[in-house]
């Protein structure tokens, strides 16, 4: 654990804030929502997909100015923007307001494709997957956390876990702006800035030059669009079909994140150690696609066993799938592509955002189980459309076969 003593150690915690401030809000965002609309399920969507589609249209923009100036600026810059977003956010009032809360925390959201670009800069290829599980189970670590503050701050106030998040946000710049030295060498960046390529589209056309790459990016979208179906309403869900409330949801997905930050931190650096990153990625998308299928079947039985098992499969799934599919991408990425790549990579999984909670809230409103059956049958489209193509693919580290 001597990394995190270094400038990985701030990396690592800033991971750890960002879910903990993105699941801070979980346990009360459908009941801020419920005073201004009766249909919470398609607003608490909508409220989502506004942020992730602010993200998408910043997130690959962000990752190549990291490529231009580097991967400090970017990430104090991306922290800051999520303070204001978290204040908005908190101050509310009305449901347009929470829409620019979330559309704030959306633009500014650099800080993590350029900490991705960050271990590519930093570890070879063969240890990057490592590295990016133990942010994976920092994230984890965070999502267990904020939902559980989320929950016991609500009892001051639904808009106190904002505030919270807003503070401990602004402590982390500070920390930044004194911790986090640059990684990327001069010799390494991109030498000129083209206005055009701010645009998201020529990022992606810029970075799926290869039939990997493409593979792994529509991989990506499929597994984020089944993932994020689940989690932009689970609150919902929870709240609807067993009458939970806020402490209880909150305590429920500190469970998730605890098996996750295990997944992450512990598992899936030894059999990515023995197997390779491709196993390791189909055992994931398998586990999650039981998982969701599972979560379907708890509205017609009322069992939190089901209930249960469904979470600790599909949790260790996207433990395995995330950190497994990041080192695949970064292999397969030149080093002064790293930023803009990761950045393509993470606006994937802001259109997931965006377009997931909008099909799911639909959906759910025509029954409960549906968002997750659904989740379960894109998953397994996408593990046969995986195993077919696998071999396919070519990397710079061997290791990933």
């Amino acid at each position: 654990m001597r990394f995190m003593r270094g400038p990985m150690g701030f990396i690592a915690a800033t991971m750890f804030l960002n879910f903990m401030g993105l699941t801070i809000i979980i346990p009360v965002i459908p009941y801020i929502v419920a005073h201004f609309t009766t249909h919470v399920a398609l607003y608490v969507g909508l409220i989502t997909s506004f942020g992730a589609l602010f993200q998408f249209l910043s997130g690959p923009a962000l990752g190549y100015v990291s490529d231009i100036v580097g991967r400090r600026p970017v990430v104090l810059w991306s922290l800051f923007g999520g303070v204001v977003g978290f204040i908005v956010f908190g101050i509310g009032g009305a449901l347009w307001v929470l829409f620019l809360g979330r559309i704030i925390d959306g633009l500014s959201s650099g800080d993590t494709p350029a900490m991705y670009a960050y271990v590519a800069d930093v570890y070879k290829p063969r240890e990057r997957a490592k590295y990016y599980g133990i942010l994976g189970a920092a994230a984890g670590l965070g999502f267990m956390t904020g939902p559980a503050i989320g929950g016991l701050a609500a009892q001051i106030s639904l808009s106190a876990p904002l505030f919270v998040a807003a503070a401990i946000s602004m402590i982390n710049v500070c920390w930044g702006y004194f911790a986090m030295p640059e990684s990327l060498t001069v010799a390494h960046r991109t030498p000129h800035f083209h206005l055009r390529l701010l645009n998201p589209f020529a990022q992606f056309k810029a970075v799926l030059t290869s039939f990997t790459m493409r593979v792994l990016f529509f991989l990506s979208f499929m597994f984020f669009i089944a993932l994020v179906m689940q989690q932009s309403n689970f609150s919902v869900f929870l709240k609807d079909i067993l009458h939970w409330g806020p402490t209880n949801i909150g305590i429920m997905l500190s469970i998730v994140g605890l098996i996750d930050f295990f997944s992450q931190g512990y598992l899936v650096g030894r059999l990515i150690t023995r197997f390779g990153e491709i196993p390791v990625t189909r055992v994931g998308i398998l586990l999650t696609a039981i998982g969701m299928f599972t979560v379907g079947l708890v509205p017609s039985t009322g069992s939190l066993v089901i209930l249960y098992v469904a979470i600790i499969l599909y949790t260790i799934g996207d433990g395995l799938f995330e950190p497994a599919m990041n080192g695949l991408i970064a292999n397969a990425t030149a080093p002064a592509l790293q930023g803009r790549t990761q950045g393509a990579s993470q606006s994937i999984q802001s259109v997931s955002r965006f377009l997931a909670p909008l099909v799911a809230g639909l959906l759910y409103e025509m029954g409960a189980p549906l968002p997750y059956f659904a989740s379960a049958a894109i998953l397994l489209v996408a593990l046969s459309f995986f195993i077919a193509l696998a071999g396919s693919l070519k990397f710079a580290n061997a290791h990933s076969s």
